[in-house]
């Protein structure tokens, strides 16, 4: 095994128990582990298979096979930046709805508190 096969897998399965422990200690939801997991399977796939990345690039028409890693991860970055947009918008919704809530159950106290009651 070349010493680039070995830092690879290493780097993969330490980064893969890094987002198992997060998930353990609740610092990271699931939905988004599972993105991290498949990447870090990729990552593996293709440090044990080899020629897999030269075939791939070949494929796709790059002559340089890490130029094709860095497509693949710059793709990667781009799907997690989307997902993430996407949880801010709704998660920024959701703020201004509850804002809007409180703010009418606050006017509906203060008008209760004005009207005197029956005594």
């Amino acid at each position: 095994m070349s010493r680039v096969v070995f830092v690879s897998l290493l780097g993969a399965i330490g980064l893969s128990l890094v987002v198992l422990e997060l998930v353990r200690r609740r610092r990271l939801q699931e939905r988004y582990s599972m993105l991290w997991l498949v990447t870090c399977l990729i990552l593996i796939v293709l440090a044990v298979v080899p020629g897999l990345l030269d075939r791939i690039s070949s494929a796709v028409g790059i002559v340089y096979p890490p130029n094709a890693l860095f497509i693949a991860a710059f793709g990667f970055v781009l799907l997690v930046l989307l997902n993430f947009s996407i949880a801010v918008s709704r998660l920024s919704e959701q703020t201004s709805r509850l804002a809007q809530r409180l703010a009418m159950l606050e006017e509906q106290v203060r008008r209760s508190g004005e009207r005197p009651g029956p005594d």
